[in-house]
């Protein structure tokens, strides 16, 4: 055990006691790329006929992956929203509530994953942990693509990511899970997005030990399999059952050894938690206790952190998840796993989803951001991620009243266009960034050939078109604009199509 372990705590514990926080606890490792940061669980695994995808077809969105998704063919619980994609897929489901065609994303399209990794860069999600289910079938030349993906656009946005293998249902993964580590993966951590903790190439295995019958590994092969990786030079994180510790419940019994023999754990949470009572019962009987198994083992400990599940009604426009943050600043662990980024399956997703009945296919019975009576706009729970993150931090304080507004009321995390000048009249929707046509706007209140004046948030910019589709005259805002008129040419009442970046 590092002598700097002990003294880095001990110091932690000095600053709480003087009152105030420290940027959050050590465990066995220093900050890195995991340690200190909010990693999320990104799926990558939508696909779409005609997207070039070599699975060609439905790939998650259905469950019969040859016909489109329907409300009697699906794979999904939540809608995503869908107004940053420049490519999407027509499906079988009824218009939307704004009259729009139900059109869906390809995880395989470029432009999709660039977009995901923008809103990671812009909520602060540092890390991608992207999941890698045996690749050995007829998914792995698609799964093999959308690594190289990944790649480019963490490159590209400043983010970092690592494999995550999910050996669920995986017959051969002792053999095939070592070999496709080193056929193909350990190539990606040539780049200088992938994941270093202690120096080391990060590598997650998730589902050893689950007390499931697809999970049913003697433990001597399971911690072959991590000693193997750790061989290999790796750090080694384990995304291991809520009950690990005991060994009880979710947990087999008889893998301690192997729990132990990670570098980080990540224990499953999602399913477990429906309010906030069941986070505070976690956090009073699980979470301290495992981060002092871990401060004992020397292992870092990254717990999850899940929306809840939207389609439940599980999520307390937001209030599960800040409790949960709130909580796990409290215990000091070292890092958060956010369960997940995009999925849109288990209704766990914090990417932009259907804010209202308006965005959401008619008829579908899926449930949108407002479904218990609290208007939530499409990117609220990025925003709360982005804040959580920061109270973890120690950039902002620990508090447990969730400080993210669901619905701003003014422009500060969304754009708002008023039908007159000075910000009268009546207001639009509070517009996420994105692009915006004509029936998007109209959907969102803001008629066409209507505005006189529009809030702007700092750093935001604003490209008006006078015509639909972003054509015609355009005028760019990166501020506050009161006046319409004022603008040269006169952009007053010429408003029909808008870009927000």
């Amino acid at each position: 055990m590092k002598l700097s372990r002990r003294t880095l705590l001990a110091s932690a514990a000095a600053a709480t006691a003087a009152g105030s926080l420290p940027q959050f606890s050590y465990a066995a490792s220093p900050p890195g790329d995991v340690v200190g940061k909010v990693t999320v669980g990104y799926q990558g695994w939508f696909a779409c006929p005609g997207d070039g995808a070599p699975i060609n077809g439905w790939w998650h969105w259905s469950q019969n992956w040859g016909q489109p998704p329907s409300p009697s063919n699906t794979a999904i619980v939540s809608w995503p929203d869908m107004r940053d994609y420049s490519a999407t897929y027509q499906t079988a489901y009824s218009n939307l509530g704004n009259g729009q065609a139900a059109r869906l994303f390809s995880s395989y399209d470029q432009q999709t994953v660039n977009t995901h990794f923008l809103w990671m860069q812009q909520n602060g999600c540092d890390t991608a942990a992207l999941q890698r289910f045996n690749p050995t079938g007829g998914e792995g030349p698609t799964r093999d693509a959308m690594a190289v993906k990944v790649r480019q656009a963490a490159e590209q946005y400043g983010r970092k990511f690592y494999i995550m293998y999910d050996a669920t249902n995986w017959a051969n993964m002792q053999s095939e899970m070592k070999t496709d580590w080193i056929n193909k993966m350990r190539a990606y951590t040539a780049s200088s997005a992938y994941a270093f903790q202690n120096g080391k190439p990060v590598v997650c295995i998730w589902g050893f030990g689950f007390n499931e019958a697809n999970k049913a590994w003697p433990a001597s092969v399971c911690l072959d399999v991590v000693n193997w990786f750790k061989g290999q030079g790796c750090y080694v994180i384990g995304g291991v059952p809520t009950h690990w510790r005991r060994g009880v419940e979710d947990s087999r019994a008889g893998y301690l050894d192997v729990y132990h023999a990670f570098n980080m754990l990540s224990p499953w949470m999602v399913g477990r938690i429906q309010d906030v009572a069941g986070a505070d019962h976690y956090y009073n009987n699980v979470n301290q206790q495992d981060q002092a198994d871990c401060n004992a083992h020397g292992i870092d400990y990254q717990p999850c952190v899940i929306p809840g599940d939207l389609s439940s009604g599980h999520r307390r426009h937001g209030d599960l998840m800040w409790r949960q943050f709130y909580n796990l600043k409290r215990v000091g662990v070292q890092g958060l796993y956010i369960s997940m980024f995009d999925e849109y399956n288990e209704g766990n997703q914090i990417a932009k989803t259907a804010e209202s009945a308006a965005w959401i296919p008619s008829g579908s019975g899926i449930r949108a951001l407002d479904e218990d009576g609290t208007a939530c706009t499409s990117d609220y729970y990025l925003r709360l991620t982005n804040d959580g993150g920061r109270m973890f931090k120690g950039q902002a304080p620990l508090t447990p009243t969730r400080p993210t507004v669901p619905w701003p009321a003014q422009g500060g995390s969304g754009v708002i266009f008023y039908e007159h000048v000075d910000y009268l009249g009546a207001a639009g929707a509070v517009l996420a960034k994105g692009n915006y046509t004509r029936a998007q706007l109209v959907a969102a209140g803001v008629q066409d050939n209507w505005a006189s004046s529009v809030r702007v948030p700092a750093g935001w910019t604003v490209t008006i078109y006078a015509e639909d589709n972003f054509g015609g005259q355009t005028w760019v805002r990166t501020a506050d604009t009161p006046n319409f008129t004022t603008l040269s040419p006169n952009a007053n009442d010429h408003l029909t199509s808008v870009r927000i970046t």
